[in-house]
């Protein structure tokens, strides 16, 4: 699953929770590589894996001048109770830019014994934020979506800024490109107060994040209109001021994984004096 770029990837929209001082507080995001080892920490039910284990790459770069570029990569292994071991890699590169209104994305997803599944197209938010997204693959479409709709990088924009201005509850609609290129996700996320404990990990001891705040996050991901069931999926993470996130964990239901920071590299910086 394209976990990490609900971060950005990454890591909502539809109830813009007190917008305006979220625009005036956006903050700067930090351009970063990271790596992330993959554990299985639970599993529950009968489908879940009796082992799990992966890998996660993570490129980000760009400012709000020349826009964001995001390069990801996921390689997770599953063994189940019964039979061979099932292996999918996954990799996705998006453009989104700086003002949020644009978005590119290619993803193309490899699973052992199965059709490959790629993924291609574009998207634009109109004045009144309606949404028209246009597919190369996996078959052409062209489709247009009631907004408010936000993308990967300003989502997490977004959710900074209810971080900074003490909010704890961030609703709203995502688009990434998952799926079959035409999903809407309906979010919730759940700040929780700033984190005080020390990061244990070696590579989260870089000077640049010990003077930063950062807050653990929750986004839980439903199917359009359907927020009172329960989630697809829940993404759970510390989340830096400048972006970076540690912590992970990726929980599918049946079972989830948990992903340690192993590398990061703060990467150059280019003047930006949009904010």
């Amino acid at each position: 699953m394209p976990i990490f770029r609900r971060f950005a990837q990454a890591m909502g929209a539809a109830a813009l929770i007190h917008a305006g001082a979220a625009a005036a507080a956006e903050p700067a995001l930090a351009p970063h590589r990271a790596v992330y080892e993959l554990t299985m920490s639970k599993a529950t039910g009968a489908n879940a894996p009796s082992e799990a284990r992966g890998r996660i790459a993570f490129d980000f770069t760009g400012n709000a001048c020349e826009g964001y570029v995001q390069n990801f990569r996921q390689l997770t292994e599953l063994q189940p109770s019964e039979g061979a071991a099932r292996v999918s890699d996954m990799r996705s590169a998006t453009f989104e830019s700086g003002d949020g209104r644009d978005f590119r994305f290619t993803i193309e997803t490899r699973v052992a014994g199965a059709q490959p599944d790629d993924i291609d197209g574009k998207a634009h938010k109109t004045k009144d934020d309606a949404l028209t997204i246009d597919l190369t693959k996996p078959k052409r479409a062209k489709l247009d979506v009631a907004g408010p709709v936000l993308f990967p990088t300003e989502h997490i924009k977004r959710v900074l800024a209810a971080a900074r201005a003490g909010e704890t509850i961030f609703e709203a609609k995502i688009y990434d490109g998952s799926g079959d290129g035409q999903k809407i996700f309906d979010t919730l996320t759940v700040i929780g107060r700033p984190a005080k404990n020390e990061p244990t990990e070696k590579a989260a001891q870089l000077d640049a994040l010990k003077k930063l705040q950062r807050w653990p996050v929750t986004i839980s991901y439903f199917e359009p209109g359907k927020k009172d069931q329960q989630p697809i999926y829940t993404l759970s993470f510390d989340l830096y001021d400048n972006g970076v996130s540690r912590a992970l964990k990726l929980d599918y239901g049946e079972f989830v994984l948990s992903g340690e920071m192993t590398e990061l590299t703060l990467l150059p910086t280019r003047p930006c004096d949009k904010p």
